[in-house]
Order: structure tokens, then C-alpha cells, then sequence
């Protein structure tokens, strides 16, 4: 052992001793249905193995959302159908994909983004109008709350509760992810999605990436629109809340995003548990093409 590194026995049995003081924490989770729900349900299965308490705050109309031994299930009476709730699903993902002009497709996106904005509003405003699940939600004392901020409900509700709040995401509408935690995204060179564009673009087709961030601005403006009406109340954005997260944890795989910067406090790659080896690829750049770090990048998988 190097000088100066010897450790005194009665002190690492001290140490050691300190281990079992630690208590397990008290989560409060707000997730979004549908595929997100399926993402994070491995997460609260880990967190319930750790010994942490868990609980889930969902509608009573949901398509996956379902009682687990996993975690507490808290549920609240919502005025729409399950029928309802899945065609705005699902015509809002078809939508995305559909082609067009860019008059037809911004029309559609719109009407698509309002409906799913309203059902997602009026879901919230019936949790916090819930009197007796709200009071049971204050006086439990979490501490943190774990939420996918594509649908700002669980922002609102941590920010309602004073709690520290968790995003587990893929990615939110609009860019409101980079714009939030203040990391680079520039149109010039990190191609929208679905504009059908690669990083190698020409003058005029950077053009065109630029007019889907115009687009997504009304866009997004359309969907949270109604949160902040309804519920916020005071001189605040959904975009404002967003700067509040403690840390961001990013559901995808950075082999498949462009390279680029990210702030300590994202990371990302925990869609998979686990891994399945592949055949070698060719190398298009001399380097470890695997994956993609900066020196504020953190890449992490379960």
C-alpha cells in the first residue's frame, strides 16, 4: 500500500458500520402511457429490489398502466373513454409519419398535438382537483418524483409538491429538451426529426431544418398551451419548470443520436438490459465509433 493510504482498522470498522444506516427513499412516479410506461416499469422493478418505496399516480383509463407488486398504485377518475384516449394515440403517431407538403403535414401535426394536449389537460386538472389523492400525495413526504416531461402534468405536480424532480424521457417535442438544460442543437447541423435530412446538408436543406424548428415552436406553444393556463397561474412556462429538473435520464442509445454535447447531469442508454452481440461494422472515421462522449457527456446502461 503507498504511504500515506494505510487505514487504521477500528476506523474502516467504523465505516463499514455507517453502511447499514442508510434508508431506503420514498419515489413518487408520474409516467406517460404507452410505450414510455413499458421503458420505466424494468426501472421500478430495480428500485423495488433496492428496497425503495414506490408510487404510482396514473388515470384510470390507461392502455399498460396496471397494478404491479412493484409499486403502489394510486389512480384517479378521468372524463374520456379508453376508446377515446387510444385513437388520439394513435392518430397522433400516424401523423408523425405521414407524408405530404409541408402546409398539409404542419395542419395535421396541429390538430394531432391539440387533441392529445386537451386529453392530457384535462387528465391533469382531475388529479389536481382530486382532493383526497392530493392530500394523501402531500402527506406522504417523497422524496423525489420521476416523470417522462413530454406531458408536463408530473412537472406540475413535483413543482405543486416541492419535490425534486426526475425526467426519464426519450426526447421532448420541439427541442424543449436542449432548449431547457441549455446544451447545443444547432439546425445548421443536427437534422429534425422527420425532416428526412442527414447531418451532410446543403445550403437550401438547412433551410429547410430551420423551418421545422419554426414550425415545432407554434407546435409546442398549441400543445402546452393549456397547462399553463389551467394550472400554472402565475408568471411561469412549462419551458421554466423544465430548467427545475435535478437530473435527466435520456431512454435512448447515443450509437443512434448525432454526437454532441450534453450537460453532467444527463445520461443516457436504458432502453436495454440486455445486449445481444452483433457482427463487426466498418469504422467510418478512424475512431472508437461505439459511442459518442464529450467531456460533459455521461453514458450510462443497466
Amino acid at each position: 500500500m503507498a504511504p500515506g493510504l494505510s487505514a487504521s482498522p477500528p476506523l474502516v470498522v467504523l465505516l463499514l458500520s455507517l453502511l447499514g444506516l442508510a434508508a431506503a427513499g420514498k419515489l413518487l412516479v408520474m409516467d406517460v402511457d404507452g410505450s414510455p410506461w413499458l421503458s420505466v416499469q424494468e426501472v421500478l422493478e430495480r428500485l423495488k429490489q433496492k428496497g425503495h418505496e414506490v408510487v404510482v399516480v396514473a388515470p384510470e383509463v390507461s392502455m399498460h398502466i396496471k397494478p404491479s407488486k412493484s409499486f403502489v398504485l394510486k389512480m384517479y377518475s378521468v372524463p374520456y373513454t379508453k376508446e377515446v384516449m387510444e385513437k388520439n394515440f394513435n392518430v397522433f403517431l400516424q401523423t408523425s409519419f405521414e407524408e405530404g407538403s409541408f402546409l398539409e403535414r404542419f395542419l395535421k401535426i396541429y390538430d394531432a398535438m391539440k387533441k392529445f394536449g386537451n386529453m392530457s389537460a384535462v387528465a391533469c386538472e382531475h388529479l389536481l382537483q382530486n382532493k383526497e389523492l392530493m392530500r394523501y400525495l402531500e402527506e406522504s413526504k417523497f422524496d423525489a418524483l420521476l416523470t417522462d416531461p413530454v406531458v408536463p402534468c408530473g412537472v406540475i405536480l413535483a413543482e405543486h409538491l416541492s419535490l425534486p424532480s426526475v425526467y426519464f424521457l426519450r426526447g421532448i417535442p420541439c427541442g424543449l429538451d436542449f432548449e431547457a438544460t441549455q446544451c447545443p442543437n444547432p439546425a445548421s447541423y443536427v437534422p429534425r426529426a422527420f425532416s428526412q435530412l442527414t447531418d451532410r446538408m446543403t445550403f437550401l436543406q438547412r433551410v429547410k431544418n430551420l423551418l421545422f424548428d419554426t414550425q415545432n415552436l407554434f407546435l409546442c406553444d398549441f400543445a402546452f398551451d393549456p397547462f399553463s393556463k389551467l394550472f400554472l397561474q402565475q408568471d411561469v412556462t412549462v419551458q421554466d419548470l423544465l430548467h427545475q429538473a435535478s437530473v435527466w435520464l435520456l431512454r435512448s442509445e447515443f450509437v443512434l443520436e448525432y454526437p454532441r454535447p450534453l450537460i453532467p447531469w444527463r445520461a443516457g442508454g436504458f432502453s436495454w438490459s440486455q445486449y445481444v452481440a452483433i457482427a463487426p461494422i466498418s469504422k467510418c472515421g478512424g475512431g472508437n465509433d461505439t459511442l459518442q462522449t464529450s467531456p460533459c457527456t455521461l453514458g450510462l446502461a443497466t
